[in-house]
Parts: structure tokens; sequence; C-alpha cells
């Protein structure tokens, strides 16, 4: 994850961030278990349910970048299996990807795991030099 970005935005863009991670996510999760609800056949049950769980995954800010790609991924075949949801499905698409390319931003899981760690060193084994 640290080879991915170099640091996770922090002020306005990771606010950004924040608001499109919880936008996506809210919208994927609210979707995955109102069909799941509805009762739908075996074939969608595996894609709304891994909406909703792609939906968590970006809530939280966990894993990210896949969880941005898997949700590009699973917004294009969905496009292509039920054309009535087009508009849905390349707004989702889009904004997953934006959000693989770009990064969870400092409020996330993954800054807090995969993020820079401050280290103080404290200067006490060295001895002092003697008073002149």
């Amino acid at each position: 994850m640290r080879r991915l970005y170099s640091t996770f935005a922090r002020g306005a863009p990771g606010v950004g961030l924040l608001l499109i991670r919880l936008v996506v996510g809210f919208a994927l999760l609210a979707r995955g278990t109102h069909e799941l609800l509805a009762g739908p056949p075996v074939q969608s049950t595996i894609s709304y349910g891994s909406s909703c769980l792609l939906g968590l995954l970006l809530l939280a800010g966990l894993w990210t970048p896949i969880a941005g790609a898997l949700v590009a991924f699973l917004a294009l075949w969905v496009g292509i299996v039920q054309p009535a949801d087009r508009w849905y499905c390349i707004t989702v698409g889009i904004l997953g990807l934006a959000l693989a390319l770009l990064g969870p931003g400092a409020w996330s899981i993954d800054a807090r795991l995969f993020g820079w760690k401050r280290i103080d060193i404290r200067d006490q084994k060295r001895p002092r030099p003697p008073p002149l």
C-alpha cells in the first residue's frame, strides 16, 4: 500500500476522498441490500452480495485500491448484463475507479495500517560531553 501512495491526502482533499468513499459505499450497500431482500435469482445474488461487501470496504476505507477496482469491474459487468441501470453503473464505476487511482485519504483504515509512522528517538543512551 505504501508503494501506491506516497502520502494519504489530508485537509480538503482528504475530506473530498472521504465524501466520495461514503457516497459510493452507501450507494452500493443500499442497492445491494435492497435487491438481496427482494429475493433475486442466484446470479444476481452473487453480484449484489459482492456489492454489499465492496460497499462496506469502501465505507471503512479498507483495501481501497482493490475495492475501487472491483467496484469499477462490477459496475461494468452489471451495466452489460442489465442495461436498464446504465447511468447508475457508469457513475458508480467511474467513482470506484477514481478511488482506486487516488487512494482512500487520511481518514481510513488504510491510512492507519499502511501510512507513514513517526518514530521518536530519545537521546538518553549517548553520554553527555564533559563540561569545559
